[in-house]
């Protein structure tokens, strides 16, 4: 799977081995206005950021196959211009776990499960404007 290359300013790349995660986060996201495409390992999530740089990452942590934090490290590694911006989405909650997922290279850590109102305000902290689609 590819990112959509539409040119459009808030893509967000759900990266999550759990594909009711990543159905319920991607969700959430589109009703903030994103453009969402998935990921079911890190491994995957690197290799389409190398096609598309997404504007936002919602990165587990524990997966299969790469797990966030390595994939953090490796992304970081990478030249994207810019680096998205990686929200760590975790159960992990204890001060040693997020203080790794910072020094990795986190910009936001949040913390399952979580709602809209949450993920919107991580997404204002860090300057990534959400336009929540009006009800029909």
């Amino acid at each position: 799977m590819t990112i959509p290359d539409i040119g459009y300013p808030r893509l967000c790349l759900v990266v999550d081995d759990s594909t009711t995660v990543r159905r319920i986060a991607g969700g959430m996201f589109r009703d903030l206005g994103y453009i969402v495409a998935e990921s079911a390992s890190g491994r995957q999530a690197l290799e389409m950021c190398r096609e598309v740089t997404p504007d936002v990452i919602l990165l587990d942590w524990n997966m299969p196959v790469m797990d966030g934090i390595t994939c953090l490290v490796t992304l970081r590694a990478m030249d994207l211009a810019p680096q998205p911006k990686v929200i760590l989405c975790t159960t992990e909650n204890t001060l040693e776990k997020i203080g790794i997922a910072m020094t990795a290279g986190a910009d936001e850590y949040i913390m399952k499960p979580f709602d809209r109102e949450i993920l919107r305000d991580k997404l204002i902290q860090l300057g990534l404007e959400a336009v929540e689609e009006e009800a029909a």
